[in-house]
């Protein structure tokens, strides 16, 4: 499924996605091995027990990350000219293995760009949520986005 261009994007739209993923233990274990955190928070079930929560949590870079891919297929696949930025990232329930994720994406706002004119700006906002629709992730993602006119000129170009 191809995403959206900008011209697609209207502020207040939200999109329910359709992907979700049950986060397993592998996931936590080889994400927070292969960025180097070591927190035994993520990786150390005995330390863990004796934690606020009684077990591992899952990193919330990792879950940033999901929740960030999940919408890829339904909102940027192909019509994104890259990310701009993250902003008031927040995690406020924590996230366990097993538990499965689910994204609600809303278009917060847009504008034109004022450097380039094949592209406009969308700020993103992006709900993960568990199974038991908790927020475990409230991020807001910035995005430069094509725009299909930019492509149909282009297409006009070739011919």
């Amino acid at each position: 499924m191809a995403g959206l261009y900008f011209e697609e994007f209207e502020p207040g739209a939200v999109i329910e996605h359709v992907n979700r993923r049950t986060v397993t233990e592998t996931d936590n274990v080889l994400f927070s091995t292969l960025t180097l955190n070591l927190a035994p928070l993520h990786l150390d079930a005995e330390y863990s027990k004796n934690s606020i929560h009684g077990q591992r949590l899952v990193n919330s870079l990792f879950i940033l990350g999901l929740v960030s891919g999940i919408t890829v297929p339904e909102t940027t696949q192909g019509t994104t000219l890259g990310n701009l930025g993250f902003q008031g990232i927040k995690f406020p329930k924590p996230v366990f293995h097993g538990d499965t994720i689910h994204v609600r994406t809303e278009i917060v706002d847009k504008r034109e760009s004022k450097s380039r004119d094949d592209s406009g700006i969308v700020t993103f906002r992006h709900l993960g949520l568990n199974q038991r629709d908790e927020i475990v992730c409230d991020a807001r993602r910035v995005g430069l986005m094509l725009k299909r006119s930019a492509v149909e000129k282009a297409d006009t170009a070739a011919s």
